[in-house]
């Protein structure tokens, strides 16, 4: 079995909770999107977000992967970039990850109100091969492609 450690490493553990989850069946491009939107918000704000994300009001700017993709408004007034998506289902899996660092930092003592996304890091799982059979011989690959998601949240004030 391989281990697993997280992307980076801090010397103060007094003031940080942290959160991991892996083999999330969502593509690596949707959670990176993600990450990179509430990476320095604080916890209840990006929580706010993403439950905005799920309601589809609020859509997350995609910076990378822009291929084809139509502006949506309101994100050139909150986030200065006007092209972006409804990643529902990578919005779910991110905001059970926000409200399960939530809870290991109540348990380690800290003020929910003051805790702020320090780290959070998208990194490309395993992919699932599967083949299709069609006609005449042939055979379509299906690929499903997992990420992991870690969450270090600092608190602040």
């Amino acid at each position: 079995m391989p281990t697993w450690h997280y992307s980076v490493k801090l010397e103060d553990e007094s003031k940080i909770a942290k959160a991991v989850r892996y083999d999330i069946p969502v593509s690596i491009k949707y959670m990176r999107e993600i990450a990179n939107t509430i990476k320095g918000m604080k916890l209840d704000d990006a929580i706010k977000f993403l439950e905005d994300v799920i309601k589809l009001k609020q859509a997350v700017p995609f910076k990378r992967y822009t291929g084809k993709l139509s502006h949506k408004r309101g994100l050139a007034d909150r986030f200065k970039w006007p092209i972006g998506r409804y990643p529902v289902k990578g919005a779910k899996y991110t905001l059970e990850v926000l409200k399960n660092v939530r809870a290991n930092a109540e348990n380690k003592g800290l003020d929910p109100s003051k805790l702020v996304i320090y780290h959070i890091a998208a990194h490309k799982g395993i992919t699932l091969k599967r083949y299709m059979p069609r006609a005449f011989g042939r055979a379509t690959p299906k690929y499903k492609r997992m990420t992991h998601l870690e969450v270090i949240v600092k608190e602040v004030g």
